[in-house]
Protein backbone atom coordinates (compact mmCIF):
# COMPACT_ATOMS: atom_id res chain seq x y z
CA UNK A 1 0.00 0.00 0.00
CA UNK A 2 2.86 2.22 0.70
CA UNK A 3 3.88 2.02 -3.14
CA UNK A 4 0.52 2.30 -4.18
CA UNK A 5 0.27 5.29 -2.67
CA UNK A 6 4.01 6.76 -3.78
CA UNK A 7 2.84 6.24 -7.27
CA UNK A 8 -0.33 8.09 -6.79
CA UNK A 9 1.08 10.73 -5.46
CA UNK A 10 3.78 11.26 -7.86
CA UNK A 11 1.71 11.01 -10.80
CA UNK A 12 -0.53 13.72 -9.35
CA UNK A 13 2.63 15.88 -8.42
CA UNK A 14 3.72 15.49 -12.17
CA UNK A 15 0.06 16.12 -13.81
CA UNK A 16 -0.25 19.37 -11.76
CA UNK A 17 3.63 20.19 -12.10
CA UNK A 18 2.59 20.22 -15.73
CA UNK A 19 -0.72 22.13 -15.41
CA UNK A 20 -1.81 22.40 -18.51
CA UNK A 21 -3.02 18.60 -18.52
CA UNK A 22 -5.69 18.87 -16.40
CA UNK A 23 -6.26 22.51 -17.03
CA UNK A 24 -7.03 21.54 -20.68
CA UNK A 25 -9.31 19.00 -19.82
CA UNK A 26 -11.40 21.09 -17.80
CA UNK A 27 -11.14 24.05 -20.68
CA UNK A 28 -12.09 21.48 -23.43
CA UNK A 29 -15.61 20.55 -21.35
CA UNK A 30 -16.49 23.83 -20.58
CA UNK A 31 -16.12 25.31 -24.43
CA UNK A 32 -17.84 21.97 -25.68
CA UNK A 33 -20.73 22.33 -23.67
CA UNK A 34 -20.53 26.80 -24.09
CA UNK A 35 -20.65 25.71 -28.28
CA UNK A 36 -24.08 24.10 -27.68
CA UNK A 37 -26.16 26.95 -27.02
CA UNK A 38 -24.54 28.79 -30.33
CA UNK A 39 -25.63 26.29 -32.56
CA UNK A 40 -29.08 24.67 -31.02
CA UNK A 41 -30.04 28.45 -30.00
CA UNK A 42 -30.44 29.79 -26.43
CA UNK A 43 -34.84 28.51 -25.90
CA UNK A 44 -34.44 27.06 -22.54
CA UNK A 45 -36.78 24.02 -23.44
CA UNK A 46 -34.78 22.61 -26.12
CA UNK A 47 -31.25 23.33 -24.59
CA UNK A 48 -32.94 21.33 -20.98
CA UNK A 49 -33.84 18.46 -23.68
CA UNK A 50 -30.67 18.22 -24.39
CA UNK A 51 -28.99 19.30 -21.17
CA UNK A 52 -28.06 15.47 -20.19
CA UNK A 53 -26.57 14.24 -23.00
CA UNK A 54 -24.36 16.92 -23.77
CA UNK A 55 -22.72 17.24 -20.15
CA UNK A 56 -21.92 13.70 -20.68
CA UNK A 57 -20.96 13.69 -24.10
CA UNK A 58 -18.96 16.66 -23.41
CA UNK A 59 -17.57 14.45 -20.23
CA UNK A 60 -16.51 11.72 -22.20
CA UNK A 61 -14.68 13.62 -24.71
CA UNK A 62 -13.15 15.35 -22.12
CA UNK A 63 -11.83 12.62 -20.26
CA UNK A 64 -10.07 11.13 -23.34
CA UNK A 65 -7.86 14.01 -23.93
CA UNK A 66 -5.75 12.75 -21.03
CA UNK A 67 -5.43 8.99 -21.85
CA UNK A 68 -2.79 9.21 -23.86
CA UNK A 69 -0.40 10.52 -21.40
CA UNK A 70 -1.39 8.12 -18.82
CA UNK A 71 1.88 5.84 -19.55
CA UNK A 72 3.40 7.40 -21.78
CA UNK A 73 5.61 9.95 -19.30
CA UNK A 74 7.13 6.88 -18.17
CA UNK A 75 7.45 4.66 -21.41
CA UNK A 76 9.43 8.47 -22.36
CA UNK A 77 12.06 8.12 -19.86
CA UNK A 78 12.19 4.58 -19.37
CA UNK A 79 10.83 3.77 -16.18
CA UNK A 80 7.82 1.73 -17.09
CA UNK A 81 9.70 -1.12 -18.56
CA UNK A 82 11.44 -0.34 -14.24
CA UNK A 83 7.83 -0.59 -12.86
CA UNK A 84 6.70 -4.03 -14.88
CA UNK A 85 9.92 -5.66 -13.37
CA UNK A 86 9.48 -4.11 -9.97
CA UNK A 87 8.02 -6.59 -6.66
CA UNK A 88 5.00 -4.37 -6.77
CA UNK A 89 2.33 -6.26 -9.23
CA UNK A 90 1.44 -4.49 -12.32
CA UNK A 91 -2.11 -4.54 -12.46
CA UNK A 92 -1.32 -2.67 -9.22
CA UNK A 93 0.64 -0.24 -10.76
CA UNK A 94 -2.07 0.28 -13.31
CA UNK A 95 -5.00 0.83 -10.94
CA UNK A 96 -2.66 3.41 -8.92
CA UNK A 97 -2.31 5.39 -12.19
CA UNK A 98 -6.02 5.07 -13.20
CA UNK A 99 -6.84 6.59 -9.81
CA UNK A 100 -4.31 9.56 -10.20
CA UNK A 101 -5.29 9.74 -13.98
CA UNK A 102 -9.08 10.22 -12.06
CA UNK A 103 -8.01 12.59 -9.25
CA UNK A 104 -6.51 14.81 -11.73
CA UNK A 105 -8.96 14.64 -14.48
CA UNK A 106 -12.26 13.10 -13.60
CA UNK A 107 -13.36 15.18 -9.91
CA UNK A 108 -12.35 18.59 -11.87
CA UNK A 109 -15.43 17.25 -14.15
CA UNK A 110 -17.31 16.08 -11.44
CA UNK A 111 -16.98 19.69 -10.38
CA UNK A 112 -17.74 21.60 -12.98
CA UNK A 113 -20.80 19.54 -14.28
CA UNK A 114 -23.70 21.01 -12.29
CA UNK A 115 -22.42 24.73 -13.39
CA UNK A 116 -22.04 24.14 -16.97
CA UNK A 117 -25.73 22.19 -16.73
CA UNK A 118 -27.10 25.40 -15.17
CA UNK A 119 -25.85 26.64 -18.22
CA UNK A 120 -28.11 24.09 -20.27
CA UNK A 121 -30.94 24.80 -18.33
CA UNK A 122 -30.91 21.32 -16.60
CA UNK A 123 -33.81 21.00 -14.38
CA UNK A 124 -32.44 20.92 -10.64
CA UNK A 125 -33.92 17.66 -9.50
CA UNK A 126 -31.41 16.23 -12.30
CA UNK A 127 -28.12 18.07 -10.58
CA UNK A 128 -27.55 15.16 -7.30
CA UNK A 129 -28.21 12.71 -10.24
CA UNK A 130 -25.78 13.97 -12.36
CA UNK A 131 -23.16 14.45 -9.83
CA UNK A 132 -24.01 10.85 -8.53
CA UNK A 133 -23.67 9.07 -11.87
CA UNK A 134 -20.35 11.28 -13.20
CA UNK A 135 -18.76 10.22 -9.87
CA UNK A 136 -19.71 6.45 -10.34
CA UNK A 137 -18.93 6.95 -14.37
CA UNK A 138 -15.72 8.94 -14.48
CA UNK A 139 -13.91 6.17 -12.93
CA UNK A 140 -14.88 3.80 -15.38
CA UNK A 141 -13.77 6.11 -17.95
CA UNK A 142 -10.06 6.16 -16.65
CA UNK A 143 -9.94 2.49 -15.94
CA UNK A 144 -11.13 1.36 -19.24
CA UNK A 145 -9.21 4.05 -20.99
CA UNK A 146 -6.02 2.42 -19.51
CA UNK A 147 -6.64 -1.17 -21.29
CA UNK A 148 -6.34 1.48 -24.90
CA UNK A 149 -3.23 3.24 -23.55
CA UNK A 150 -1.68 0.01 -22.55
CA UNK A 151 -2.06 -0.86 -26.01
CA UNK A 152 -0.50 2.11 -27.82
CA UNK A 153 1.98 3.12 -25.28
CA UNK A 154 5.12 2.55 -27.49
CA UNK A 155 3.13 4.57 -30.54
CA UNK A 156 4.06 7.84 -30.94
CA UNK A 157 0.59 9.63 -32.28
CA UNK A 158 -1.68 6.63 -30.59
CA UNK A 159 -4.31 9.60 -29.32
CA UNK A 160 -6.28 8.79 -32.20
CA UNK A 161 -5.96 4.91 -31.97
CA UNK A 162 -6.69 5.10 -28.43
CA UNK A 163 -10.26 6.68 -29.06
CA UNK A 164 -11.11 4.04 -31.76
CA UNK A 165 -10.34 1.63 -29.30
CA UNK A 166 -12.42 2.91 -26.17
CA UNK A 167 -14.86 5.18 -27.19
CA UNK A 168 -17.25 1.67 -28.17
CA UNK A 169 -16.74 0.67 -24.57
CA UNK A 170 -17.71 4.17 -23.05
CA UNK A 171 -20.97 4.15 -24.79
CA UNK A 172 -22.89 2.34 -22.00
CA UNK A 173 -21.31 4.40 -19.35
CA UNK A 174 -22.93 7.28 -21.54
CA UNK A 175 -26.52 5.61 -22.41
CA UNK A 176 -26.79 5.25 -18.13
CA UNK A 177 -25.49 8.06 -17.20
CA UNK A 178 -27.78 10.17 -19.20
CA UNK A 179 -30.83 7.72 -18.52
CA UNK A 180 -30.05 8.15 -14.80
CA UNK A 181 -30.37 12.19 -15.13
CA UNK A 182 -33.28 12.22 -17.36
CA UNK A 183 -35.36 9.52 -15.17
CA UNK A 184 -34.75 12.11 -12.15
CA UNK A 185 -36.00 14.81 -14.36
CA UNK A 186 -38.78 13.75 -14.93
CA UNK A 187 -39.84 12.21 -11.64
CA UNK A 188 -38.86 8.66 -12.11
CA UNK A 189 -36.23 6.65 -10.21
CA UNK A 190 -32.75 6.85 -11.17
CA UNK A 191 -31.46 3.85 -9.12
CA UNK A 192 -31.84 1.43 -11.45
CA UNK A 193 -29.39 2.85 -13.76
CA UNK A 194 -26.91 4.27 -10.83
CA UNK A 195 -26.93 1.01 -9.86
CA UNK A 196 -26.24 -0.10 -13.46
CA UNK A 197 -23.04 2.33 -13.19
CA UNK A 198 -22.29 0.74 -10.60
CA UNK A 199 -21.80 -2.53 -11.33
CA UNK A 200 -19.48 -1.55 -14.27
CA UNK A 201 -17.47 0.20 -12.26
CA UNK A 202 -16.94 -2.51 -10.15
CA UNK A 203 -16.66 -4.54 -13.35
CA UNK A 204 -13.66 -2.01 -14.74
CA UNK A 205 -11.84 -2.27 -10.91
CA UNK A 206 -12.24 -6.08 -11.07
CA UNK A 207 -11.16 -6.40 -15.07
CA UNK A 208 -8.90 -3.33 -16.56
CA UNK A 209 -5.68 -3.43 -14.55
CA UNK A 210 -5.15 -7.01 -15.60
CA UNK A 211 -6.07 -6.21 -19.19
CA UNK A 212 -4.64 -3.01 -19.27
CA UNK A 213 -1.58 -4.49 -17.46
CA UNK A 214 -1.17 -7.56 -20.27
CA UNK A 215 -1.76 -5.10 -22.49
CA UNK A 216 1.74 -2.80 -21.53
CA UNK A 217 3.75 -6.36 -21.17
CA UNK A 218 2.38 -7.16 -25.00
CA UNK A 219 3.44 -3.46 -25.92
CA UNK A 220 6.96 -3.64 -24.11
CA UNK A 221 8.04 -7.04 -25.42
Amino acid sequence: MTAFAAIVGRDLRLAFARGGEALNVVVFFVIAITLFPLGVGPEPQVLARIAAGTVWVAALLAAMLALERLFRADYDDGSLELIALSPLPLPLVVLAKCLAHWLATGVPLVVAAPLLAVLMQMDGAGFATLVGGMLLGTPTLSLIGAVGAGLTVTLRRGGVLISLLVLPLFIPVLIFGVAAVEAAVTGLSPRPHLLLLGAMLLGSLALAPWAAAAAIRLSLD
